[in-house]
């Protein structure tokens, strides 16, 4: 994962390998935590929250 501390949704959804649909979906169903956003409304991931997103993620997938 990037050492850099603020990551965009492109970014993330290419960490986790979902769409950037995804994760605004599972953001607006409250299966992941609203992201925060800046100052163009964006949002803005840190490696804690994408930590949090990949855990959910391997959940889905378990076998």
């Amino acid at each position: 994962m990037s050492s850099k501390q603020r990551m965009t949704i492109t970014e993330v959804a290419d960490i986790i390998g979902v769409t950037t649909k995804t994760l605004a979906r599972w953001e607006k169903t409250g299966k992941i935590r609203k992201a925060k956003r800046d100052w163009r409304g964006w949002r803005v991931y840190n490696s804690e929250e994408v930590n949090a997103i990949q855990q959910f993620h391997e959940t889905l997938f378990e076998i």
